[in-house]
């Protein structure tokens, strides 16, 4: 049976509202008491139930954190970051998975039923309307890794998609590449159309450039793999920016299937210089989105909102970066 507050009082000598200010933060309790308190716990064995006390506080410490995109490996770097620093903060996520779908109703409803204090939306192919749907439930909530907007409709923490893709053209002209071709993720996801616009943009001011353009069916090894083996069947560029490093990866397969060579017949650039990315087989040319900072932020913002849930939405852009490495000539 587990140790109740009732046990803990008797031991301590103490009254059971001690005991269970000695446990709430922010509670008025003595030094002595605190001390007999915690030993009697200690001693007991005794943990405070958050659950049951979130009836009375109407906190639960709970924040949804939710994807949808759990084929992408780099989703196990951005979950083991936001696990580890909501807990640091006392905070506890409750990980929802959206795969294949896109309308928010089902997961506004559910994270009202578990009382969550909070939500983190972590995807970049999710409109901002998604995200609006918690905030007009009435939760607070953060869009990391979103679309920006200049005038935002909720927190927004990620990186400029359209200048990422103005990069990675741009990297690949200023390399003499005469054939460049963008492929992307999703048609219908928000950071595929933002790179896409970004690179078009880029392109289209050479007019010695040419250039073609195609789209994966997800973020994912396998789509980027498929798509790739058939261009190779239709006529490929010189270069190609990918849109992912999963892409990427997938199309490296796809290139070495072939019979060809990177970068000697195709060059490949990426985006977001996951661990993988580095690897001495893969040595993938991306471009570096900082992650942990964006993350970071994002637990920063749902933390304020906590304390101010009317906190006007702002949005936080990160600069990213070309990390040279042996896919492009």
């Amino acid at each position: 049976m587990a140790v109740t507050l009732k046990e803990v009082a008797l031991r301590a000598g103490v009254s059971r509202s001690a005991v269970s200010r000695t446990f709430t933060d922010g509670a008025s309790v003595s030094a002595k008491t605190r001390k007999k308190v915690e030993k009697a716990a200690e001693y007991l064995g005794y943990s405070p139930n958050f659950l049951a006390r979130s009836l009375t506080t109407r906190r639960t410490k709970m924040i949804g954190l939710i994807s949808n995109n759990f084929h992408n490996p780099i989703f196990l770097q951005v979950f083991d970051l936001f696990t580890k620093g909501l807990q640091d903060r006392g905070l506890r996520p409750l990980l929802v998975n959206l795969s294949n779908e896109t309308e928010p109703e089902g997961s506004v409803k559910m994270l009202r039923q578990y009382s969550v204090d909070g939500v983190i939306v972590a995807s970049s192919t999710l409109p901002p309307g998604f995200s609006k749907a918690f905030r007009d439930a009435g939760l607070p909530v953060v869009h990391s890794f979103g679309k920006y907007s200049a005038m935002p409709e909720v927190h927004i923490v990620g990186i400029d998609n359209k200048q990422c893709g103005r990069m990675a053209a741009r990297c690949l002209i200023e390399k003499g590449y005469k054939s460049i071709g963008f492929m992307g993720g999703p048609q219908s996801a928000t950071s595929t159309q933002d790179r896409f616009d970004g690179f078009m943009q880029e392109a289209s001011k050479h007019s010695n450039v040419s250039v073609s353009y195609s789209f994966a069916s997800a973020y994912s090894f396998d789509a980027g793999r498929i798509e790739m083996l058939r261009l190779l069947e239709n006529g490929y560029c010189e270069a190609y920016f990918c849109g992912d490093d999963v892409l990427s990866i997938g199309a490296l397969s796809a290139i070495e299937t072939a019979g060809f060579s990177v970068p000697g017949d195709i060059g490949i650039i990426g985006l977001n210089d996951m661990e993988m990315a580095g690897w001495e087989n893969i040595n993938l040319t991306t471009i570096h989105q900082p992650v942990k900072q964006i993350i970071s932020s994002s637990i920063e913002l749902i933390v304020a909102m906590l304390e101010e849930p009317d906190r006007y939405p702002e949005a936080r852009l990160f600069p990213c970066q070309i990390i040279e490495r042996g896919t492009l000539q």
